[in-house]
């Protein structure tokens, strides 16, 4: 094993510009170890360690099932597409390998069917995008909606084109046997390797699913990428939701099968769109979007219980009225399910007093989501893994915190694993500086934007863009925006104006952009090279205390006799920096400049926990020296 990261290895001999690195080889040996003896690992690999190949060779090279789950399905796309058959020519591997996604990644024949016959009340862009969709439906062979070119993802048909776990019929639909879904998972439970996703994972623990059995097949060696992801995505899917999405789409479907099927049952329209309409009313009592506030809080308003028993009572009327056309129509006796399912959700929401789960809600400008969360998931996750014998390691450049894993492995119930943390191999001391200006508005002054503004555009006008302006807050961002847009000639693009892989697009084409963007542009972004030299950071990301999930695990520590600010805030903040700082040297002749404007790292006595986690960069506290560096030429 070891002999394919070495020189003349494998690898070295496959893969132009290979260079062995250490570290890669000390986590694949690690990787071969556990699948060996069925183990579990827990690793943390610096920016650069390479180690994607150093689990997928050991993998490849093991002769067993193995599932690969990443963060997001942009990244999933990457390894299935460019790096696992890199290794595999590397290694000549002849096993086979399939990619697996959730159920609305696929096309829906069926949906697509019904919303033909209906054509319903759908936008002119929407339509548009139907017929769009209807062409590419003939020739596709894996039904992937990511690769529909002409639909942009985000697309308000894919909804009524693509099922979810709630609205599929399974093995009562028609066309069952064209099925995406069911080729997709026919060709992962005869693949060797079956790349995923933790949503995916997670969801597929979850939900056993009906006329399905589970999508992922089981497997000898799981592998968890972007691990430190897991345990916040792995509560939302042990808890419970329901959002006005889901409400929506089962109005929808009850609209089509009256439409198509039972056209002589009136009340199901009646019924469907009053369902439709108090989902419309209960979001408009909400109030403001952008907000994630406790539900226990809003129950204690008479005005919301009204709502509540309301959304019931449609949910209700719906029940009623399927119940006596059952049998006539596949969809509608699905939809009758889920009205049941939605009920007893709504029902388990209500009942506020449930200790260990934090209730919260939130709502955009368009649609909430009512949610109760577990506050430990360690227990659950423990149990999985007691169940399925298998060897399971889990990996990410941001797991430890001041040197420790006991924060991620604590939260995911791994506590006895094999810990290893490996160093970048990238020469920071000459690669990056770390600038923490003086006179720094404080965080959440008025104002602030403005005097942030003002400070940085020196700095961003010396490095003629090439910048990331990571923010903690939407509002952060778009004040930021507006103020560098009134005094900048360079082009400031805004997340949210249009999708991330648009953006990033116009980032690089422009070669002269500023990016001003929060959480989503914080991880899973490679823009190397010099394209990207500058990262500036607004504050530490703290999470608002405020957050009901957040607030709900402090009171959890401190009755367990833990301090909150040390054992919940503070190791999640170290997290999310040390991914928002990973942005800026992505390679070894990459070169930058990373400020974080935030005086509590020099302040607080936390402070040095942050830079302790960071990589080892030299530091100023002078804008002028940052100039100075990114003025620096670059010996290539």
């Amino acid at each position: 094993m070891a002999d394919d990261f070495a020189a003349d290895g494998a690898l070295a001999q496959a893969i132009p510009g290979f260079k062995p690195r250490e570290a890669q080889r000390q986590m694949a040996k690690a990787v071969t170890e556990a699948v060996k003896t069925g183990g579990e690992l827990v690793v943390e690999a610096g920016t650069g360690t390479g180690k994607t190949y150093a689990y997928l060779a050991p993998a490849l090279r093991a002769k067993k099932k193995v599932i690969v789950s990443t963060g997001s399905k942009a990244l999933q796309d990457q390894l299935y597409n460019r790096d696992l058959p890199t290794i595999a020519r590397a290694l000549k591997f002849s096993g086979k390998t399939a990619l697996l996604k959730g159920r609305s990644n696929y096309l829906c024949l069926e949906r697509l069917e019904q919303q033909n016959q209906t054509g319903g009340d759908l936008s002119v862009q929407a339509l548009g995008d139907l017929i769009s969709v209807r062409g590419w439906s003939s020739e596709t062979t894996d039904g992937d909606v990511s690769n529909c070119n002409g639909v942009a993802e985000d697309s308000p048909i894919w909804p009524f084109v693509t099922s979810t776990n709630d609205n599929c019929l399974g093995s009562d639909c028609p066309l069952y046997k064209d099925c995406f879904v069911v080729k997709a998972r026919k060709k992962a439970m005869d693949a060797d390797v079956v790349v995923v996703n933790h949503h995916l994972f997670l969801a597929d623990l979850v939900v056993k699913e009906g006329g399905f059995g589970e999508l992922i097949p089981e497997a000898d060696v799981m592998i968890f990428d972007e691990a430190h992801q897991l345990p916040d995505i792995a509560s939302q899917y042990f808890g419970q939701q329901l959002s006005s999405r889901q409400l929506q789409d089962l109005a929808k479907d009850i609209i089509i099968a009256y439409r198509t099927e039972v056209r002589d049952v009136q009340q199901l329209q009646k019924s469907a769109d009053r369902l439709a309409q108090c989902a419309q009313d209960f979001r408009l009592t909400l109030g403001e979007p952008g907000f994630r506030g406790n539900l226990r809080d809003l129950l204690s308003d008479n005005n919301i219980m009204r709502m509540f028993t309301l959304l019931d009572d449609a949910l209700e009327l719906c029940y009623d009225v399927i119940k006596l056309s059952l049998g006539r129509s596949a969809l509608l006796d699905a939809a009758f399910e889920r009205a049941a399912l939605y009920r007893t959700r709504l029902k388990r929401l209500r009942a506020i007093d449930e200790p260990g789960f934090s209730y919260w809600y939130e709502c955009n400008s368009r649609h909430f989501t009512l949610a109760l969360t577990p506050l430990s998931v360690a227990e659950r996750f423990r149990e999985v893994m007691d169940n399925r014998k298998a060897a399971w390691i889990f990996t990410s450049a941001t797991l430890a915190v001041n040197e420790q894993m006991s924060h991620f492995s604590s939260r995911l119930g791994v506590d006895n694993a094999t810990t290893m943390i490996l160093d970048s191999p990238f020469d920071y001391t000459q690669q990056a500086l770390l600038c923490v200006p003086r006179n720094m508005p404080e965080p959440n002054h008025p104002g602030g934007a403005r005097q942030l503004a003002r400070m940085m555009k020196p700095l961003i006008d010396a490095n003629k863009g090439r910048c990331f302006f990571l923010c903690t807050s939407h509002k952060m961002m778009r004040e930021l925006a507006i103020e560098f847009r009134a005094s900048m000639t360079l082009p400031v693009l805004l997340q949210g104006e249009t999708s991330k892989g648009q953006l990033l697009k116009q980032f690089l084409e422009a070669g002269n952009a500023l990016l001003v963007a929060t959480s989503s542009f914080w991880e899973g972004v490679d823009v190397r090279g010099d394209a990207l030299s500058l990262v500036i950071i607004d504050k530490l990301p703290f999470t608002s205390p405020e957050d009901p999930l957040l607030k709900a695990r402090m009171v959890d520590c401190r009755l367990r006799g833990g301090d909150p600010f040390n054992d919940v805030q503070l190791p999640d903040a170290v997290i999310t920096l040390k991914q928002g700082v990973g942005r800026l040297i992505r390679d070894t002749e990459d070169r930058g400049v990373l400020v974080i404007c935030d005086q509590r790292l020099v302040s607080r006595p936390y402070g040095g926990l942050f830079l302790n986690s960071l990589p080892p960069t030299p530091r100023t506290r002078d804008i002028a020296r940052a100039i100075e560096f990114v003025r620096q030429p670059v010996d290539h």
